[in-house]
């Protein structure tokens, strides 16, 4: 097999071409990941050196601008907003999300379905620093009206819902188009409903497409910054209420950057390191699923 497609590519110079091209790019786009994670334990390096793993655990709080012996470098804090706002979110984007794609492939009409198609679409690709400024004029001061001060942890969770919601649902729709139409026929054969269809036949058909979507919407979530920031309040805390104004690792990250120094900026490349390694793990998981290694 091997040796009849290299001597196809032989009679054809240029799908040769086309062959060595793309695995440039695949070359080029593994190096490039390389070289973002080496970047990052490089930077990381001196705070490994100098403050050690487990004070960025142990510290009583986040102050590194006074130096590795002075200093206060507690991420814990930033590592449960993040792991809260982003496990709320996707626990109500999710279930929205495959909904929707579940109402536009086999509820909606023809007309009606291009059109909520186009509208995720659009909600998909608004910038994130737009959901920001509409969180920080609408959301933030109705929750104040609800619970003082409006810029929270239910903030930031409200944000990322609408913000992952349509990835999530675009992402379980492609899964749908990708679903051999013999499963419908042979449903519609049995005389099951459109609901017992959905559910008996459609969802476990395409179950590794809706657990990527998911994952990568959890992905998007983690990542997010300029939304987050501008409406959970940056306050570095332990968020023990859902009204709590919060601080975030990405928005940390850019908070402090722009003026941080030696051990200090050092640490904040440990929050990009650790932001790093769960998105490897996500996206790890993500592959692991979307090839049907998780069985009902």
């Amino acid at each position: 097999m091997r040796s009849s497609w290299s001597s196809t590519l032989s009679r054809f110079p240029s799908d040769t071409i086309l062959v060595w091209l793309l695995r440039g790019c695949g070359l080029l786009t593994g190096a490039i990941t390389v070289l973002i994670v080496g970047f990052l334990i490089w930077e990381s390096s001196p705070a490994f050196r100098d403050v050690g793993v487990q004070r960025f655990a142990s510290d009583s709080s986040w102050h590194p601008s006074a130096g590795p012996t002075k200093g206060q470098f507690n991420l814990v804090p930033m590592i449960a907003a993040t792991s809260l706002a982003t496990a709320g979110a996707v626990l109500l984007a999710a279930p929205l999300g495959i909904g929707s794609a579940v109402f536009a492939h086999f509820y909606a009409p023809r007309r009606l379905r291009r059109a909520y198609g186009k509208m995720i679409e659009l909600l998909a690709g608004i910038p994130s620093v737009v959901y920001g400024l509409w969180g920080l004029v609408v959301l933030v001061p109705l929750i104040s009206r609800w619970h003082p001060p409006g810029t929270s942890l239910l903030s930031a969770i409200i944000i990322l819902t609408i913000m992952i919601l349509p990835t999530i649902a675009l992402l379980v729709g492609a899964a749908f188009d990708n679903l051999p139409s013999e499963y419908l026929r042979a449903s519609a054969a049995l005389g099951l409903s459109r609901g017992r269809t959905v559910t008996s036949v459609v969802f476990p058909a395409v179950r590794s497409g809706l657990f990527t979507a998911v994952l990568l919407g959890t992905g998007r979530a983690i990542g997010e910054t300029m939304a987050v920031l501008m409406v959970a309040g940056n306050v570095v805390q332990n968020p023990t209420r859902i009204f709590q104004p919060v601080r975030t690792i990405t928005a940390n990250i850019a908070l402090e950057m722009a003026y941080a120094m030696d051990g200090h900026r050092s640490a904040l490349f440990v929050s990009g390191l650790l932001l790093m390694a769960m998105v490897i793990v996500l996206a790890g998981f993500a592959e692991w699923v979307s090839r049907g290694r998780i069985h009902g």
